[in-house]
């Protein structure tokens, strides 16, 4: 059994994440600015699942929550950074507000989170936190810039943390869902039967959140297409977006 808190888990992959989590055991801490969705879960769960709400971009807000599982489950082995904030429009209609807002959530959020439960990690010697990332932080696509960038951020703080921390028995990781039935992804010009379903991605995700990879997948598939996609980031990038932009046409 472990002691992991999450950040967006109050519906989509986050939620089913949550039950899986908790179907496998786990003690589990949801941050959320909703929690209504995953509240009901704790008719079930009520002595593994806390909820709190909370904007991941309030640093005492998060500290509290983080202090209030610290003495409710003795602890966090886990950190799970899955909020995020997508907007959809182009790079000039896009306001500095906009850009700043989105990297307070996909961005800062991680390094709010990272702050918040790596003294404990420390203390204990041990700990592992992950951030949930998104192939267009690697390869880049058009009309989500402020959302492609904050990824792209994720990916690079990962990896500093992973060398920052190497040896001291706190790992860094990233989760790569695919193109998925999110909210977040609602509004893109590709057709539904192409996007994953949440419940089977964060199911899959969760069923991993011990894997020893830096990158985690779902699956086989997705693993895949992550590596082609740090491979050759340009050319996987144009081969997206042009298929987006043909369905948005069609």
């Amino acid at each position: 059994m472990q002691r992991i808190l999450i950040t967006g888990a109050n519906r989509g992959i986050g939620y089913s994440m949550t039950q899986q989590l908790l179907e496998d055991g786990h003690q589990v801490c949801v941050l959320d600015i909703e929690t209504e969705s995953i509240g009901a879960l704790k008719q079930q769960y009520q002595e593994r699942l806390l909820t709190y709400t909370c904007d991941i971009t309030d640093t005492k807000c998060v500290e509290a929550s983080v202090e209030a599982m610290q003495r409710i489950f003795g602890g966090v082995e886990i950190g799970i950074h899955n909020a995020c904030l997508c907007t959809f429009e182009s790079f000039e209609a896009s306001s500095l507000e906009t850009f700043n807002r989105v990297m307070d959530v996909n961005f800062l959020g991680a390094v709010q989170l990272t702050k918040a439960v790596l003294p404990a990690m420390k203390a204990a010697g041990q700990g592992r936190v992950i951030y949930l990332s998104s192939g267009v932080g690697v390869t880049g696509f058009s009309n989500i810039s402020p959302y492609a960038a904050s990824k792209g951020a994720i990916e690079a703080l990962a990896k500093c943390m992973r060398l920052e921390y190497a040896g001291t028995g706190i790992s860094f990781h990233l989760m790569h869902p695919p193109l998925t039935k999110t909210i977040s992804a609602s509004q893109l010009p590709v057709p539904e039967q192409m996007k994953a379903d949440p419940e089977l991605v964060g199911r899959g995700l969760a069923r991993q959140v011990l894997s020893k990879q830096f990158v985690i997948t779902h699956s086989a598939g997705q693993a895949a297409q992550i590596w082609a996609s740090y491979r050759m980031p340009l050319s996987i990038g144009k081969m997206m977006d042009t298929a987006s932009k043909r369905f948005g046409r069609a």
